[in-house]
């Protein structure tokens, strides 16, 4: 089997898991997420408080999507129960963010400010001028805002200017030397 695949899913009590027509729904403190199971070779069950996805055939396909599905299940536990969050850091000489209503806007280097709206379930928060927290239940969306964010403005080798992950280390290249 799978080696992601076989693990079991463990649920808390405040987490509710159901599996219905090809659908698996996770209802938590934080709201709810579902995920449509396309290959008709994978099954969920679900019993008490532990969550098993199962295969059919041992084909390489199928074997793939035994440990993705059993992964996109454990993150909608998780989403559901604590969230994700990723924090991005506005690194450079008067780069801000600043927050109007539910959106943020940016200065980042150009000469108009961005604005940045988010989509539903995802909250952004400015921790400091140079500091955004993506916050929501869906791990991919959140994944995926945060990567918009940055390309917004793409950290520099030189300087180290732009808009990076708060535990992403940029790699500095060294500049021109002065000539003789």
């Amino acid at each position: 089997m799978s080696r992601i695949g076989r693990n079991p899913i463990k649920v808390s009590a405040a987490v509710k898991v159901s599996f219905e027509n090809g659908i698996v729904t996770v209802t938590g403190p934080l709201g709810t997420l579902t995920q449509a199971i396309e290959n008709s070779k994978i099954n969920v069950v679900i019993e008490g408080d532990v969550v098993t996805v199962t295969r059919s055939a041992e084909t390489k396909e199928v074997k793939a999507a035994h440990g993705l599905y059993r992964a996109l299940i454990q993150n909608m536990v998780t989403g559901v129960e604590k969230g994700y969050a990723k924090n991005l850091i506005l690194s450079g000489v008067g780069y801000k963010a600043v927050a109007q209503g539910d959106k943020i806007v940016l200065s980042v280097g150009y000469s108009h400010t961005i604005d940045v709206v988010p989509p539903a379930g995802i909250k952004l928060e400015i921790v400091s001028p140079t500091e955004i927290a993506v916050k929501g239940i869906d791990k991919v969306v959140v994944g995926q805002v945060a990567a918009d964010i940055k390309a917004i403005r793409k950290p520099e080798p030189y300087h180290g200017y732009g808009i990076r992950y708060k535990d992403e280390t940029i790699l500095r290249k060294e500049g021109k030397t002065a000539g003789k």
